[in-house]
């Protein structure tokens, strides 16, 4: 299974635009959006991805109740952090990183995916992979990053869309 991750792209609709071809080029089996995806504008961006869409709310998204109507047809959008699996792999997905030390060590999550702090975390406690895919809108830092995990592999790749 092939997972394209974003995170923070805070409205940079030309950096959602490359993030989306990239996914489809690279022919991802998901998307999740670690939060901070801001207008639901920004929805008609994100149902051109090939595969569908899994995503929490960050601490800036506007519109929730319009975010549902919005994504429903290509996606999911969840209050983070959200835990589910998918093809028999555990999934915490959040925006802030809460707890992600002890939620690591409960060993319960194949992966844990977060964004906010607009930069690179890529690490590995226990069985539990732990990814942060940078800001895809690089309004902070200026670095336009995504993520893609494979599994079972347990790897994760950081991509620069520059």
């Amino acid at each position: 299974m092939l997972i394209g991750v974003v995170a923070d792209t805070h409205e940079n609709m030309p950096l959602i635009a490359k993030a989306v071809a990239y996914f489809n080029q690279q022919k991802v089996d998901l998307v999740i959006h670690a939060g901070d995806i801001i207008s639901p504008i920004c929805a008609l961006l994100l149902e051109k991805l090939e595969a569908p869409v899994a995503a929490v709310f960050g601490n800036n998204d506007g519109d929730h109740a319009l975010w549902q109507e919005k994504i429903k047809n290509f996606g999911e959008i969840h209050d983070a952090p959200w835990a589910y699996v998918r093809q028999g792999y555990s999934f915490l997905v959040m925006h802030e990183p809460r707890d992600i030390d002890r939620e690591a060590a409960s060993q319960k999550y194949d992966a844990i995916i977060y964004g906010h702090l607009h930069r690179v975390d890529r690490r590995v406690i226990g069985k539990t992979l732990i990814i942060n895919p940078g800001e895809c809108g690089g309004w902070q830092y200026g670095r336009h990053t995504v993520a893609l995990l494979r599994f079972p592999e347990r790897t994760a790749e950081i991509v620069d869309l520059d």
